[in-house]
């Protein structure tokens, strides 16, 4: 096995859908209700929200490391019917998969080494490749157009 994708926990985010839409604000956060479906990831089920599905939007640090110049943070949708999930090692969500990806290579200092852009297609192969590497430690995966995070990827 190469590398294992891991989505968000749920837990830390549950408490944000029993707030009021004034109680979200004061957090920066909004609850959001998707009326097309695939325009919001969900990144705890790594999987798409479907028309009426009910999600809060909310700033998530997922490099929070307060030593790195990298430290970064960013908009994220999280499904109230949200079921966690751990993909198989070396297996990319369908989610994932069908989207325009921007990878950022990090290594144990949280340092980025290099960053690409890629079809959703290739994350396997350009996984399998970073991993290679002995300095990459985890890799950040992002939605290009947007640059929001998706999920990061460990060696496993």
């Amino acid at each position: 096995m190469t590398y294992q994708i891991e989505p968000l926990p749920f837990a830390p985010f549950a408490p944000l859908f029993t707030l009021s839409d004034a109680e979200l604000a004061e957090v920066g956060a909004r609850r959001w209700t998707d009326d097309l479906g695939g325009r919001a990831p969900c990144r705890v089920s790594l999987q798409d929200a479907e028309p009426g599905d009910r999600l809060i939007l909310v700033n998530h640090a997922h490099l929070a490391d307060p030593t790195s110049p990298y430290r970064a943070s960013g908009p994220i949708f999280v499904r109230e019917v949200a079921t966690e999930t751990q993909p198989e090692a070396d297996t990319v969500p369908e989610m994932i998969r069908r989207r325009p990806l921007s990878i950022r290579i990090y290594d144990a200092a949280n340092l980025m080494i290099e960053g690409e852009a890629i079809p959703g297609a290739d994350l396997d192969d350009r996984l399998r490749h970073w991993f290679t590497h002995p300095k990459t430690h985890q890799v950040h995966v992002h939605f290009a157009p947007r640059g929001c995070y998706l999920a990061r990827a460990i060696r496993d």
